[in-house]
């Protein structure tokens, strides 16, 4: 039985540690129409918070190998997340 995949849950652990835990998710995910500078300053807030947070590295790092395209995700947008994508498929 040694072969089983580990449950999900033991793959997002890392939350129970991450400065946004109980935050409002509208800092790090977009309202519908957002744009501009009121998302640069959204943006901005939530990278504040990512910047000070022991699991940040690993929330980027899950962003990236799960696709994410919404919201901040260990300090980095989704544009940035798109950018390193491309960087690391050679483009």
């Amino acid at each position: 039985m040694h072969n089983a995949p580990r449950p999900l849950l033991v793959d997002w652990q890392w939350q129970q540690r991450a400065a946004c835990r109980g935050m409002n998710s509208a800092t790090f995910f977009s309202p519908t129409g957002e744009r501009g500078r009121a998302r640069r300053v959204r943006e901005e807030r939530a990278r504040r918070i990512c910047a000070g947070c022991e699991v940040r590295t690993v929330c980027a790092a899950t962003a990236l190998r799960h696709g994410e395209t919404y919201g901040v995700w260990g300090g980095l947008s989704r544009d940035e997340r798109r950018r390193l994508d491309h960087e690391a498929a050679g483009g």
